[in-house]
């Protein structure tokens, strides 16, 4: 009888679920031609997963700067139209209603109200109190640097010295806060905005000046870790006006100023200095999903992180807004 209950009760809950899963039509913020405003549209309701999929009732994505690449139709992980926006995402899964952050970084988006994600980029959230919503926006601009410094440095001292160049971005900013959660003692930023980092509590501000080579890197002289979100020539400087007295491990994580460097061989030659980059390829899907239900506990010691939350019907607007961190949110939870 209690097994019967049991099974009787499943069921229910399954059904509770996937209510409106077999809709033929759901809404979605869709673009059908590169670098054009999205649109919240109808698109046909995906099918029922195969077995290595899971169906997700979607709650929320945020529009990252990946998103946005993506939608250039340029990046090399979205080149098929119609596409759907978003890269990752925060929802329930129709079949039991287990909370989950999933990534769909391969073609599909994740802005529609329901989506088949294979079960391997599927993370369940087991940390109790942390807002799904939060969690969407901050676990793409804190896996940048979370998977830096977990999976291309190395055995770091302890109390590390860290330098961000790009501090004040969206994951430069969030790269402060996790640094310091994984160990490191001070932690110097680089950026044009010097009050703005003082404020968002580096220990050291590193103004970047508009003339890079009258850029002061002195206080970073012997700094152990460097954390780079802009590339380009403030590197070659940073470079030469390194005076290490044990190794640097400099690692590459965004191109925000440009994609590309000249970088004369006799810097690498004369100092100690590991170069690496960190994005997935150079690290693996498995090494990622380990890393995957630790860097989601972290978010929730992110809350200075300041976002827009905007409904999924308002996507059009929502798009042109270029200063905000935006989330979408696509249903409510629970």
């Amino acid at each position: 009888m209690l097994q019967s209950i049991k099974a009787a009760t499943k069921t229910i809950n399954r059904q509770l679920h996937t209510k409106n899963v077999y809709k033929s039509v759901m809404k979605a913020a869709q673009i059908t031609e590169w670098n054009t405003t999205p649109k919240y549209t109808d698109i046909p309701t995906p099918p029922a997963p195969g077995p290595d999929e899971e169906q997700i009732k979607v709650i929320a994505a945020g529009i990252h700067r990946l998103v946005r690449g993506r939608a250039t139709g340029q990046h090399f992980s979205a080149k098929t139209l119609p596409h759907i926006l978003g890269s990752d995402g925060v929802g329930t899964r129709t079949s039991d209603g287990q909370l989950v952050y999933f990534s769909t970084f391969w073609e599909k988006g994740s802005m529609a109200e329901l989506v088949n994600v294979a079960k391997t980029d599927i993370t369940p959230i087991t940390t109790p109190n942390l807002d799904p919503v939060r969690v969407a926006g901050l676990v793409n601009p804190s896996m940048a640097s979370w998977m830096a410094l977990k999976a291309r440095v190395f055995n770091p001292p302890e109390g590390f010295s860290c330098l961000v160049l790009g501090a004040t971005s969206t994951s430069g900013a969030v790269a402060l806060s996790l640094a310091k959660h994984l160990g490191a003692g001070t932690i110097m930023g680089c950026a044009r905005n010097e009050q703005a980092m003082k404020d968002l509590g580096y220990d050291v501000a590193i103004p970047l000046k508009d003339k890079v080579e009258d850029t002061d890197f002195t206080p970073a002289q012997d700094v152990d870790v460097i954390l780079d979100f802009l590339y380009g020539p403030v590197v070659p400087h940073l470079f030469r006006s390194l005076k290490p007295t044990t190794p640097v491990q400099y690692v590459e994580i965004g191109s925000l100023v440009t994609g590309t460097m000249e970088l004369p061989g006799d810097l690498l030659r004369a100092k100690d200095i590991t170069v690496r980059g960190a994005a997935p390829g150079s690290y693996s899907g498995a090494a990622m999903a380990k890393e995957m239900p630790s860097l989601i506990a972290a978010t929730g010691k992110l809350e200075s992180q300041k976002f827009k939350i905007v409904k999924l019907e308002d996507i059009e607007s929502a798009w042109g807004d270029m200063k905000s961190r935006i989330i979408v949110q696509v249903s409510e939870y629970p």
